[in-house]
C-alpha cells in the first residue's frame, strides 16, 4: 500500500488527516528535518500505532530512502520505547517518588548504540514517546535532540508526524468499526 492508497482508504470524516499526511511527510511540511529523519520518525511512529496498513504504507514510502540501519533503528526505537514509556510514565506519575530513586534494571543498550546517528534515533524515540504519552521520556529526548542542534521547529515537526500517523491509525480503526 502507498501513502496515496492509505489516504484514499480514510473516510470523509478524516479529510484533515488525509491532507496532513500529504504535508508532514515532506521536507517542506516537516521543516528542519531531513527526508531520512522524516521517514525514520514516520516508520517508528507507524510501528507504535501497531496498524499493519500504516506500517506498510510508510515502509513503501521510505523504500529506497532509508538504509537497513535506519529501518532497524525505527523498529528498535518503537520497541525499546514501548518498554521505557510504560516504566518511566509510572515513575513520573506514581505518588511515591521513591520509585524514581530505584535503578530501572532494564536493558536498553540500543539507546546508546542505535547503529545510526544518535540524534536521529532520539528523534524516532521522541515521536514514539509522544504517541505513548510519556512526558518524562519526551523531556529527556527533547533535551538530547536540542543539545545536538535540532531546532524547536524540528522537534515540532517530529511530533506533528507522530500525531498525524496516530490519527491515521485511529481513522482506519473507526472506518473498520463502521
Amino acid at each position: 500500500m502507498t501513502i496515496d492508497t492509505l489516504k484514499d482508504s480514510l473516510g470523509d470524516f478524516a479529510k484533515d488527516i488525509r491532507l496532513n499526511l500529504s504535508t508532514v511527510l515532506s521536507e517542506e511540511g516537516a521543516p528542519d528535518l531531513t527526508l531520512n529523519q522524516i521517514y525514520g520518525i514516520a516508520l517508528a511512529s507507524a510501528y507504535s500505532t501497531r496498524d499493519e496498513v500504516i506500517i506498510g504504507a510508510i515502509k513503501a514510502q521510505a523504500a529506497g530512502t532509508l538504509s537497513d540501519a535506519e529501518l532497524n533503528a525505527a523498529k528498535a526505537a518503537a520497541t525499546v520505547m514501548a518498554m521505557n514509556n510504560i516504566y518511566y510514565r509510572f515513575v513520573h506519575l506514581a505518588s511515591d517518588k521513591e520509585y524514581g530513586k530505584l535503578p530501572a534494571k532494564l536493558r536498553m543498550n540500543v539507546i546508546g548504540a542505535p547503529g545510526i546517528d544518535k540524534v536521529d534515533f532520539e528523534l524516532y524515540s521522541l515521536a514514539v514517546s509522544a504517541i505513548n504519552g510519556c512526558g518524562m521520556c519526551m523531556d529527556a529526548h527533547v533535551h538530547e535532540v536540542t543539545k545536538a542542534g535540532v531546532s524547536k521547529t524540528g522537534v515540532q515537526s517530529a511530533i506533528r508526524i507522530a500525531s498525524v500517523l496516530n490519527a491515521a491509525a485511529q481513522a482506519l480503526s473507526i472506518g473498520k468499526a463502521g
